[in-house]
């Protein structure tokens, strides 16, 4: 997708969310963008998608045009940052640092649920629990759901001070199998329609 929208990088882009009062990740928020990018809903529009991450009612309020002008930039900027990834086939999930303790494995495992439940999944039902999928691709997206349930079950066996390095090698063996279950969801269902994916704000 040809844009000048350019992305603020992910520093400058939590401080925009925070400025706004967001709640959502910018994890979840990248993993959101993804699903919706992928998404067979083609009416789902990246306004749409943006306004899902605030509760009902507190969106923010756009004083001016040039204000809201200058929100959506930013956010179309990461949205066509996602769009690149998605038509190069090289989405990831979010990095991270060693783990040294328990506490922050757990936390880390929700962070992948949410990423992949409250982002991908929800991103690419786009609102629509209706949608008309060929049976491959409604089982790839409920074994996607099965997978973000992992990392809750292995949060749950976790509980010492301690990772286990049983667990983690579960752990980075399911964030493996889940990029390579949207990788091959991209290169089937996305790939060969990508040119007529370019959403723009309207």
């Amino acid at each position: 997708m040809q844009s000048e929208n350019k992305y603020l990088g992910d520093e400058k882009f939590k401080k925009f969310l925070d400025h706004y009062h967001c709640l959502t990740p910018l994890s979840v928020v990248k993993m959101k963008f993804c699903g919706a990018i992928c998404s067979p809903n083609l009416n789902l529009r990246p306004t749409d998608v943006i306004s899902s991450f605030w509760t009902e009612g507190r969106s923010p309020r756009l004083e001016t045009k040039e204000e809201a002008d200058l929100f959506f930039k930013f956010f179309m900027g990461l949205w066509d940052e996602i769009f690149q990834n998605v038509k190069k086939n090289r989405v990831t999930l979010s990095s991270y640092h060693k783990i040294d303790n328990g506490a922050d494995f757990i936390a880390l495992c929700r962070q992948r649920y949410d990423e992949i439940e409250y982002g991908f999944v929800e991103g690419f039902w786009g609102g629509q629990e209706d949608l008309k999928l060929p049976s491959y691709l409604a089982e790839l997206i409920d074994s996607l759901s099965q997978m973000a349930e992992v990392y809750i079950t292995l949060a749950d066996k976790n509980k010492g001070e301690f990772v286990s390095d049983n667990v983690m090698k579960h752990f980075i063996a399911t964030d493996k199998m889940v990029e390579k279950a949207i990788a091959f969801l991209i290169e089937n269902s996305v790939l060969p329609r990508i040119e007529n994916l370019q959403r723009t704000v309207h």
